[in-house]
């Protein structure tokens, strides 16, 4: 994605406690490390690595989530108020509950005057539509859009609709509950699953998508769970499903979005470095050109950062 001449303010959110498999939590360290600002600043873009947000060891681990989230939000509210864009960088998929909390609120009291809803692109192997009563898991990670769009009842949710259903639009779904499925279908959020990609064609449908997040929003963000992403693209994730998006593609389909005023926000997560085989989710990463094409460059810092023993998995725990 070009970053042309936007001010960029990165943002970690550095844990994994809403995942089976917290080894996510040290995505935001490791990519700051293989020189993720670096990469963006080569696109001419102003960015500089604002903080990284940690969750405390205090109660439960909804409530260490829920601290955590608030924290995130307060900052992310502040990076979209002053007008730059957020990236932050995950980190479980619980941290978009904070992400969108704080560009929503920025949003809505836009001091310009031109405040109003928030619409969101989630991209994303699944849904992440559970409620504890639906989840077959409780894992945390699996909830964050229904907290988003005020159902569920935990710590993590805000106790209001952040988003609404019409301005949402998910993107690459291919491994869901029929509960999760329901929820989205009855409140009428889009969702865009593999088979209508594969049908249509992904340009198409991330057009659409935009098209729809735009519509009677004020400005809108883009969440970006690396699980949709094909394994052979990234295989550096907790919960991989096959068939997935492939990373050149999804790059070309959203190529030149970041120079969009629009966007106020985006997010990139569940990046676990401990699966990531031979540097390929990093190689993903990278905004090198439009195709993504592989770096020699990204292996090699992996290597320096990533463990001994990272190899492909072949038991994942579920999702949802």
């Amino acid at each position: 994605m070009s970053n042309t001449h936007r001010n960029v303010s990165v943002i970690g959110a550095a844990w994994g406690l809403g995942a089976p498999n917290p080894g996510c939590g040290d995505g935001p360290d490791v990519l700051k490390s293989i020189g993720l600002v670096q990469a963006i600043g080569a696109q001419r873009a102003h960015v500089g690595w604002l903080g990284t947000v940690h969750a405390d060891s205090k109660g439960s681990l909804d409530s260490q989530i829920a601290r955590a989230c608030s924290t995130l939000a307060d900052v992310v509210t502040g990076v979209v108020a002053r007008g730059d864009l957020a990236l932050v960088v995950g980190g479980d998929h619980t941290c978009a509950v904070g992400t969108w909390t704080g560009a929503a609120d920025a949003v809505a009291g836009d001091a310009a005057g031109d405040g109003g809803p928030l619409g969101l692109l989630w991209i994303d192997a699944h849904l992440d539509s559970h409620v504890p009563s639906t989840s077959p898991s409780n894992a945390l990670h699996g909830m964050p859009l229904a907290c988003l769009l005020g159902r569920g009842e935990t710590p993590l949710c805000a106790g209001r609709a952040v988003v609404r259903p019409e301005h949402v639009c998910v993107v690459g779904a291919r491994s869901f509950e029929p509960a999760e499925a329901e929820l989205l279908m009855r409140l009428g959020v889009r969702v865009f699953p593999m088979a209508e990609i594969e049908r249509r064609g992904l340009d198409a449908v991330v057009r659409e998508a935009l098209r729809l997040v735009r519509t009677g929003t004020a400005r809108f963000g883009i969440t970006l769970d690396l699980d949709a992403l094909d394994p052979r693209d990234a295989p550096g994730v907790g919960v991989p499903e096959p068939g997935g998006l492939r990373a050149a593609e999804l790059a070309a389909a959203l190529h030149g979005i970041a120079s969009d005023p629009a966007l106020c926000a985006l997010e990139v997560v569940e990046y676990d470095p401990s699966l990531d085989v031979a540097g390929r989710t990093v190689a993903s990463l990278r905004p090198s050109s439009p195709t993504m094409r592989r770096s020699r460059r990204a292996s090699r810092r992996w290597r320096r950062f990533a463990p001994r023993d990272a190899r492909p998995c072949r038991r994942r725990s579920r999702r949802n």
